[in-house]
Parts: C-alpha cells; structure tokens; sequence
C-alpha cells in the first residue's frame, strides 16, 4: 500500500542545512496496524507530514497503491485515499460538528450515522452534535472529534499522531477499543499511529523505532515491544537517556 524510499528531510539552521530524517525506507502493507515510536525530536511527526503531504521531501521517494506520490499536496493524497489526524486539531469558526464530520464523509450523513462517529470516541452525541466547533469545546474535546472525522473519512491509510495527547485517561481508554476495531475491520486499510504509548503499542502489528532521523529497528509487536519495555525500565531506573547511554 504505502513505500517509503530513502527518504530525507533537511531544514534551514543557521546557514546549514540540519537533517531531521535520513534514508528512511519503510513499506507499509494492507491491513496491518503500524505503530512509530521512539525518543523526542526522533522524527517522527515530520515523517507523519511527509507521509500525509504536508511537508515535501529533500530526498526520496513515498509510493501509494503503486503511484509515486512524493510531489502530490494534502489535497490529491485525501482525494486518493490518505487521511491525517494532527496532534493539534484545528478549529474552524462558525462550523458545527455535524458539518464538519459531513465535510469529512464526503456527503450528507444524517444526523444518526453523524453521531455513531461521536459515539466511536465517547462523546455524547446528543450534547456535541449541533455545537460550534471554535467555541466551548476543551481540547480534548476538539482532539476527539477530529479523530471522529478521521473516522468518518473511511480512508485507506489513515496516519494518527500521538492521538492520545490532551485528552483523559477514559477519553484514551475508548481510543484504544476504537483503534482495536479499526484493527479487526480494516481488511485492506491501514493504519498508523506515532505514539510512545504502551497501550497503544500492544495493538500494534508491527512497530517501527525511530531514533535520530533514522529507523533504529522495525519488526512485528512481539520482537519489538519487549526490547523496548526493557530498555524504557533501564532508561527511568539510572535516569539517562531514551537509549540509556548515560548509565
């Protein structure tokens, strides 16, 4: 579904240029569930723009469906099947929450199928339908309903980041039943998320670290998962680094 091929990322620092992803190669196939994770400042988030359309690539190629994709905008990417959660959601003044999740879907739901989407990230339906989106919302609100429009999307490759920033530990409980139901049902559809959450880990068909610019390991939950709960245990016990060098 998704090819990702030696991909790089450079930005403007001081008259240098400074690489914020080098050579990333990933593929993402149908159906699965893909989690990034990593340290701060690994990349992750830039990779999840690059791969959605909101950045563009200093080297590299991205591939969807087969396509080359690497010039096309958010726009063409949306219309082609790729959607995108951002870690802070946007408000649009004036628009009500059943608009936006209309906007979303593409087409005029009525206000039943408009609230089960609602209900997938355990917002009362009845309380949210008709309220303005850029007033009297929290953000975890506003972070809820966004994902609801993600889901109402109904995109082949859907790409997460940190949904579970902003929002309370109920809130992320539901999220994780949502995503695990996306996980059952999605079929030919993918999913990624970047998170550093363990829970969200758990779910995950493959796992992907990556650790300054760079993927450090990638492979399924179970070779993944236990290296990295290993390594977070030492990292807080001597109180170094992500990586632990300073113990």
């Amino acid at each position: 579904m998704l090819k990702i091929q030696d991909l790089s990322f450079f930005v403007p620092d001081d008259g240098a240029q400074k690489e914020i992803l080098k050579n990333i190669s990933l593929t993402v196939p149908e159906g699965k569930l893909i989690v990034i994770t990593g340290p701060n400042g690994g990349g992750k988030s830039t990779l999840a723009k690059l791969i959605a359309g909101i950045e563009k690539p200093t080297d590299g190629k991205i591939f969807f469906q087969g396509e080359d994709i690497t010039d096309l905008g958010v726009t063409e990417r949306a219309r082609m099947g790729i959607g995108f959660a951002f870690q802070q959601p946007v408000r649009f003044k004036g628009l009500k929450v059943i608009d936006l999740i209309r906007l979303a879907a593409g087409k005029k739901l009525n206000v039943v199928d408009a609230c089960a989407f609602l209900s997938a990230v355990g917002l009362c339906a009845r309380e949210y339908i008709d309220r303005e989106v850029n007033s009297s919302l929290s953000g975890g609100e506003l972070k809820r309903i966004e994902i609801a429009t993600v889901l109402a999307r109904n995109s082949l490759l859907t790409v997460f980041d940190e949904p579970e920033a902003g929002i309370d530990l109920w809130s992320f409980t539901n999220l994780i039943e949502v995503f695990q139901r996306q996980r059952e049902e999605i079929k030919n559809r993918s999913i990624i998320i970047i998170s550093h959450q363990e829970r969200i880990l758990n779910i995950a068909d493959e796992i992907v670290v990556l650790d300054s610019g760079s993927v450090r390991t990638t492979g399924s939950r179970d070779e993944v998962l236990p290296e990295l709960i290993g390594t977070a245990s030492a990292v807080q016990a001597c109180r170094g680094t992500w990586k632990g060098e300073d113990c």
